[in-house]
């Protein structure tokens, strides 16, 4: 794709369901949650799983009482975008390493869910928004495998046990990515409820210092990336299509002579 080229939108129903994967309460509400706004106005049915409960988040207040609170507040903002099932798991905040227990929990979800899609967040070192935290890098890296894992039944066969049959979501959806491929146009009500899904977590953001208002941000970021795509206001992916092949693959394939 050239410098000048406008990056396209998803194509027309390719999504029926859609579970994000993060570290923490409030990780997909910077701009990813207009994006769930937009899927849930069009019927996408879309569930969230954070590893964590943010429970380290907030320096002045115990981090029992921050667990309660910053799931409050996360359930609060999903219900703003049209997400009603919120799943916690018991991760430590602040501190994730990369696991198998990790992976398998995450397959766990996807082969419950069976989602279409699988969004997560940037694991490289450094991504848009500056250097990248090390809870995001873990939850996206684990994310990343256990999609592979969930849809191989020799991997983690106590799954079946449970009646988990092996499943293969088309998509990986990588937020935050500096090479997207493809955008979501949340021009309207959906970024408006993408602004009340951050705005939701009032108490957390309360008490960063210096934390820019929710509205010009969130509005400023998602006019930022709108450019790529033409239009006022977007979310932008970078897209992973297995049912595509690697792009490495085409080109063998024309090189090779196939196409003549």
């Amino acid at each position: 794709m050239g410098a000048d080229e406008l990056l396209p939108p998803f194509p027309d129903g390719a999504f029926e369901r859609v579970l994000c994967v993060v570290a923490h309460p409030d990780d997909v509400e910077y701009g990813t949650s207009s994006a769930v706004a937009r899927w849930t106005s069009e019927g996408v049915d879309v569930a969230y799983l954070l590893l964590t409960r943010g429970e380290a988040g907030m320096d002045a207040v115990h981090p029992t009482e921050t667990a309660e609170l910053r799931q409050r507040e996360q359930i609060a903002g999903s219900q703003a975008v049209g997400v009603s099932q919120v799943d916690f798991l018991d991760y430590p905040d602040g501190v994730l390493e990369y696991s198998l227990a990790m992976r398998r929990d995450i397959a766990m979800a996807i082969r419950r869910f069976r989602p279409d899609a699988v969004v997560v967040g940037s694991w490289e070192i450094e991504f848009v928004a500056g250097l990248n935290q090390a809870d995001h890098r873990v939850a996206g890296l684990a994310a990343l495998d256990a999609l592979r894992d969930a849809g191989n039944r020799w991997v983690f066969p106590e799954l079946l046990r449970e009646g988990l049959e092996p499943w293969s979501p088309r998509w990986l959806l990588v937020s935050g990515d500096s090479r997207p491929t493809h955008g979501v146009d949340v021009t309207g009500d959906p970024l408006e409820r993408g602004i009340a899904s951050l705005e939701a977590h009032e108490q957390y953001l309360a008490g960063i210092e210096g934390h820019p208002p929710v509205r010009p941000m969130i509005t400023g970021i998602t006019a930022m990336q709108g450019r790529r795509m033409g239009v006022d206001h977007a979310v932008l992916f970078r897209a992973f299509d297995f049912h595509a092949p690697p792009p490495i693959a085409r080109e063998a394939m024309e090189l090779g002579g196939l196409d003549d």
